[in-house]
């Protein structure tokens, strides 16, 4: 009895130190995730007002509220922090679009509601800004360059599967690839935001929604199959 009695106790301590450490280690990386969201928030902030180059990684670090070696603990440089906000970024709009897309009963409410979803795109800045920004820096970086090209073919890779997706339920075969769709779609509307945030009394947001409608239409008209 004695011998069994000694077992429970330390199997029970066991038990007890096992669930500690789990413990231990979720709250860990819940602390580790909130400080990698705050260094995602700040690089955001700081990447849209002093731009990629010249964005410093000290600014990035005290816009968290962290230190230098904070920063290191979670990312490599300003690069792997851009792609860490590039992905995210990517995963809200998937997330976004496809909860709205969802929510429609039909092909046509489907197509209208991620056409109203693709104006809207007109409304996002900073995300236009920095991504300018980057992509000149990474056509003079070969490197960055081509982690760029790839991770854009990702991108572009899920928006082509939506909008795949959408054309064969409407029953329509696209006047190009679904990845060059996708690619036209986003540069046109960067390229409208990027000129509206120049001249803006030469085009309006309405202006490039109106466009960027039009657009959408002239794709997704295609020929019916």
């Amino acid at each position: 009895m004695r011998g069994f009695s000694l077992a429970a106790k330390y199997g029970s301590k066991s038990r007890i130190g096992i669930a500690r450490g789990t413990r231990a280690r979720s709250r860990q990386s819940e602390r580790t995730e909130a400080t990698r969201r705050k260094l995602l928030a700040a690089a955001e902030r700081i990447f849209a007002r002093d731009g990629f180059e010249a964005a410093r990684l000290e600014d990035i670090a005290a816009g968290a509220g962290y230190t230098r070696g904070a920063f290191y603990a979670n990312f490599g440089g300003k690069e792997e922090i851009f792609f860490a906000l590039l992905e995210q970024w990517v995963r809200q709009r998937i997330d976004s679009v496809t909860a709205v897309l969802r929510r429609q009963k039909s092909p046509q409410q489907k197509l209208a509601a991620l056409r109203k979803h693709y104006a809207a795109i007109a409304k996002d800045r900073r995300l236009v800004l920095i991504s300018v920004e980057f992509k000149l820096f990474a056509l003079r970086h070969h490197e960055a360059h081509a982690r760029l090209r790839d991770r854009h073919r990702r991108i572009r890779a899920k928006w082509g599967e939506l909008i795949s997706e959408l054309a064969q339920t409407l029953g329509r075969t696209l006047p190009v690839s679904n990845p060059a769709a996708s690619a036209c779609c986003l540069a046109l509307a960067q390229g409208l935001l990027l000129e509206q945030l120049v001249d803006p009394k030469t085009l309006s947001e309405r202006d490039v929604r109106h466009m960027l409608g039009l657009f959408f239409d002239s794709i997704f008209r295609g020929n019916a199959t």
